[in-house]
């Protein structure tokens, strides 16, 4: 069964860091691109950070702030988010495309002032 489960959502202040993980699996499986969108109350679901072709791309209101990487060895996507502010709150969700695409099950990070 291919899946991608999601860890490190939670509520942190503004100006915190939290780091979220997607473990995928199969574990031999090499996803691509892979990476994280977010989704907040009220707008449409947008890229935040993903790998692709072995580079990175990042949206422009995170750029200096997140940092996508991958644990090959693990087939886990991290998204290391600093400087976090309240716009960045949302549900975000790991997304791996192999074949189909693929969706964790989102986890709710919620950053308050």
């Amino acid at each position: 069964q291919v899946q991608l489960v999601e860890s490190g959502g939670g509520l942190v202040q503004a100006g915190g860091s939290l780091r979220l993980s997607c473990a995928a699996s199969p574990k031999n499986f090499i996803f691509n691109p892979m990476g994280w969108y977010r989704q907040a109350v009220g707008k449409q679901r947008e890229l935040v950070a993903r790998v692709i072709d072995g580079g990175t791309n990042y949206r422009d209101s995170v750029k200096g702030r997140f940092t996508v990487s991958i644990d090959n060895a693990k087939n886990t996507v991290y998204l290391q988010m600093n400087s976090l502010k309240p716009e960045d709150t949302a549900v975000y969700y790991c997304y791996g495309k192999f074949g189909y695409d693929y969706w964790g099950q989102g986890t709710q990070v919620t950053v308050s002032s």
